[in-house]
């Protein structure tokens, strides 16, 4: 998940870190309020969770109320890198004496967290490697000692710096690592952080990607991905979040669930093999219980588009037993005539498969004949 530079400034401020004086703005006079309470030069940035902003002419300056009032109607509303801008972060212009960058992010490599400075900030870390990679200084951080006091010393005086400035780094440092770990970041990165004409540093920008795997343990994320996203996603995909299942809608009208992304990434290859297009991605996941498989199955049905469901399980930890329960309770409480191609494999095969066929419904061995079966009932329309 990856905040926009206004939330992140606000985490980073919690922690102690200092950023400039500024306010979030959704229309042009309140950011013409905002830069004459401000008292001087202010940028306008557009608020969109992507790099880059800079280059696509989402940062403006401007020196005066009514030429920020301006600038910012320019930008709101309009699309930059394919995003419409529909809120702008109004902040002071600050002094620069130079610009650094600092990241915490995940070295996949080396399994470990891993700290990143520059003595250049300002553009992408990619660039400054490219172009100047001896400005490039890289500190490993061991899971379980985190980035001490001396790793923090050792990059501020690398940085050139010594004394009560490098004090102050060091504690930024160590603040922002704080922050990583606190909020399960991926990235968690000041680019540049700033050293003003009065030695003081500054976080001028902020970026923050949290680790979706790591939103059941922050709820306030979590609250903030339907609040923020609800605008962009259809209701199908707003149940499935709150439902803590993974579905993206597609354009076709076969159904589809599945247990494994790859599994599921697999299902839909074979419709398209077969000449069939796949109406949603819907992965249940691990070890689903039945009433989960009863949601899934609602939540595909619910798409008035859909002609037939395949449902494909390669049970590991998901029980087969427990996936046929789900798929009786969603037809007792829904009704639904809508036929169902379904391929069970796994743990508890045989006990799914007599719950089915009990019930009358037939259960096939192979992903590519249940493919196949679904799309001939798919192209007769059910």
């Amino acid at each position: 998940m990856k905040l926009f530079e206004y939330e992140a400034k606000e985490i980073l401020s919690k922690y102690g870190i200092p950023t400039p004086l500024g306010e979030l703005i959704t229309s042009p006079k309140q950011v013409r309020e905002t830069t004459e309470r401000i008292k001087g030069p202010v940028v306008v940035k557009a608020q969109i969770p992507v790099a880059g902003r800079g280059k696509a002419g989402g940062i403006l300056f401007a020196s005066s109320p009514v030429e920020a009032e301006l600038l910012s109607s320019k930008l709101l509303g309009s699309r930059i890198k394919g995003i419409k801008v529909q809120s702008v972060l109004v902040e002071e212009k600050l002094s620069i004496r130079k610009e650094l960058y600092f990241s915490i992010t995940v070295d996949r490599s080396k399994h470990s967290y891993v700290a990143i400075a520059a003595s250049e900030g300002g553009m992408e870390i990619e660039e400054i490697a490219a172009a100047t990679p001896e400005k490039i200084i890289k500190v490993l951080v061991d899971p379980f000692y985190g980035l001490r006091s001396y790793h923090a010393r050792q990059i501020a005086k690398k940085l050139g710096y010594a004394g009560s400035q490098m004090r102050e780094l060091v504690t930024i440092f160590l603040k922002l690592y704080r922050v990583a770990m606190d909020c399960d970041a991926e990235l968690c990165e000041m680019n540049p952080i700033v050293e003003t004409s009065e030695g003081k540093f500054v976080a001028a920008d902020a970026r923050l990607i949290i680790d979706d795997n790591a939103l059941y343990r922050q709820s306030d994320f979590k609250k903030r991905l339907t609040k923020i996203d609800g605008d962009k996603l259809t209701s199908q995909e707003l149940e499935a979040q709150k439902s803590g299942l993974a579905y993206v809608k597609l354009d076709g009208n076969i159904g589809v669930i599945g247990n494994g992304a790859g599994l599921v990434m697999a299902t839909l290859d074979a419709i398209k093999l077969y000449g069939g297009n796949p109406a949603n991605f819907l992965d249940v996941g691990g070890g689903a219980s039945s009433n989960k498989i009863a949601t899934a199955l609602n939540l595909v049905l619910s798409d008035h588009r859909v002609d037939v469901v395949f449902i494909n399980i390669l049970g590991g930890i998901t029980r087969c037993d427990e996936v046929a329960k789900g798929i009786l309770e969603a037809k007792s409480q829904i009704g639904f005539a809508q036929p169902m191609v379904i391929r069970l494999v796994g743990t508890n095969e045989e006990k799914g498969r007599r719950i089915l066929t009990d019930a009358g419904i037939h259960v096939l061995d192979r992903m590519e004949e249940a493919a196949e079966k679904a799309v001939g009932i798919a192209k007769v329309g059910g």
